[in-house]
């Protein structure tokens, strides 16, 4: 079914940034009337008003998150604050789903549409940073928002409450969810979520990724599968008794060799990567264990799932030929994304009217120290108030995400938001500074906002809602989803 994603009426809107500097104001687009005359333009202008009036509120919660910076299926205190925020904006929460201590699901409302928000809001090992523009580790910890999940979790959190609110003043009508989803880095907690049925109901699922531009999402991801390899053999001393030993590390050697041997004949979009884990205790100890955590990853799931078969066999290659044994834990699986066209206009649409994100004069020069940081050319600082124009990328990208998993269930769409100073990749100290400032508090608000107008957008228009699932019914095919992780229990563990 095909739709005019134009509008039929134009609100003009500006927008206050006092105590926020500073979304680009734009002209508020309105859409034609919804059931019973709806008038989505002047439900959008309230929705950009209350969030943005809640900025201090929001930029707390999300530096408290920051400050946590909780790993995967450890975020207790990052959960928590979540929940209690929801739950004292009238949502019922649900604790603890999916056998994950750490993963809820938050609701207000009734009946149909069914919307869901994601939100993420795990840190990652190695990471913590001072929010200061040179690479300045924070004494004493480990983790760091090197993603910008706090920001995630957050805006999400908002947008939430802002659909809430018109719900309960009787101006929409239906069911908010949001989905509080925890290690997302690795650990596919989100996989587990979809496995236990909470999407099942829901008719389209609303998402966003902090980066450093702003842009819908129409690039898929990369299918994952990921495992740790346990070598087992025995100790002796190295240089007394070594024919008494059998190296448990000379197995991890030999199958990592034997897996770099691999990626000339296997196809050049797949992406192998591993870390040793443990290598041992003492130099002049055989070590009688030995553990090394592998990713495999590919744009297509069947691929991930052959590639990945053969990186076992080189384990049980190793294991042979070293003497040693050796067995394997999954730690995680996650599907490529399933994009939805007919989703990402109507929100490329609502991203264009909120606007991207201006830099007061300390942060144009905090952003300049950041650059200067990197090796590579960089985009213009400025770039971070454009938004970019809707355009389908064939290339699968570079990363993975358990929202691929969500989109396989549900119609899906999301976006990214500048909270990281340009040209600022993911996973780098940079990114956890810049996630500690303003910088990252505006965009956050620039999702917040477009996932709220969007949702707007899904409670008003019956139409664009079918569109969304007969394109949705048809590029899912006959496919019948199954998790990559197979039936394993959460592994809660798995940052240990």
């Amino acid at each position: 079914m095909k739709r005019s994603f134009f509008p039929a009426s134009i609100l003009a809107f500006s927008l206050c940034c006092a105590g926020a500097g500073h979304v680009i104001a734009q002209p508020l687009t309105g859409r034609p009337a919804g059931l019973g005359g709806t008038d989505t333009a002047a439900l959008k202008a309230q929705a950009l008003t209350e969030i943005q009036s809640q900025y201090s509120t929001y930029k707390q919660i999300a530096m408290q998150i920051w400050d946590y910076a909780e790993v995967g299926y450890k975020e207790v205190k990052s959960s928590g604050l979540l929940q209690k925020t929801l739950a004292d904006n009238g949502f019922t929460v649900k604790a603890g789903v999916a056998d994950i201590p750490t993963a809820f699901v938050a609701s207000y409302g009734s009946g149909s549409p069914v919307i869901g928000i994601l939100a993420e809001f795990d840190a990652l090992p190695g990471l913590a940073q001072q929010a200061v523009p040179v690479k300045t580790p924070i004494e004493g910890k480990n983790a760091g928002h090197g993603c910008g999940h706090h920001l995630f979790g957050t805006a999400s959190v908002a947008a939430g409450i802002e659909i809430k609110k018109l719900i309960a003043e009787k101006k929409l009508t239906g069911t908010i969810r949001v989905y509080g989803c925890p290690a997302e880095e690795g650990g596919s907690g989100k996989v587990y979520m979809v496995r236990a049925g909470l999407f099942n109901d829901v008719d389209i699922v609303v998402h966003w990724h902090p980066g450093d531009g702003n842009s819908v999402t129409l690039t898929s991801a990369l299918a994952n599968r990921s495992a740790k390899f346990r070598f087992h053999g025995l100790a002796a001393h190295a240089a007394a008794a070594p024919d008494k030993g059998r190296s448990a590390l000379d197995g991890v050697e030999s199958m990592d060799y034997m897996v770099n041997m691999m990626r000339e004949h296997i196809p050049q979009e797949t992406r192998i990567h591993y870390v040793i884990t443990n290598g041992g205790k003492a130099p002049n100890v055989v070590p009688d264990f030995a553990e090394v955590y592998y990713y495999v990853r590919h744009p297509k799931k069947e691929e991930v799932v052959r590639i990945f078969d053969w990186v076992v066999a080189a384990a049980q290659g190793a294991a042979m030929g070293t003497q040693t044994t050796v067995d394997y834990e999954i730690i995680g699986g996650t599907h490529d994304l399933l994009l939805n066209k007919t989703l990402a206009a109507d929100m490329q649409q609502n991203l264009q009217e909120v606007g991207g994100v201006s830099y007061t004069p300390a942060e144009i020069e905090f952003a300049q120290k950041i650059q200067s940081s990197f090796t590579y050319k960089v985009p213009a600082i400025e770039t971070a108030a454009v938004v970019k124009p809707l355009k389908e990328d064939e290339d699968a990208g570079g990363g993975s995400t358990d929202v691929g998993d969500v989109s396989y269930t549900v119609p899906t769409v999301g976006l990214q938001a500048a909270t990281w100073v340009p040209g600022t990749p993911a996973h780098s100290w940079q990114a956890t500074a810049c996630g500690g400032t303003d910088i990252g508090a505006k965009g956050m608000m620039v999702a917040a906002k477009t996932m709220a107008l969007t949702a707007i957008d899904l409670f008003t228009d019956p139409i664009l809602v079918a569109a969304a699932k007969e394109e949705f019914k048809k590029d899912k095919g006959d496919y019948q989803y199954k998790a990559l992780l197979g039936d394993r229990k959460p592994a809660l563990n798995y940052r240990d």
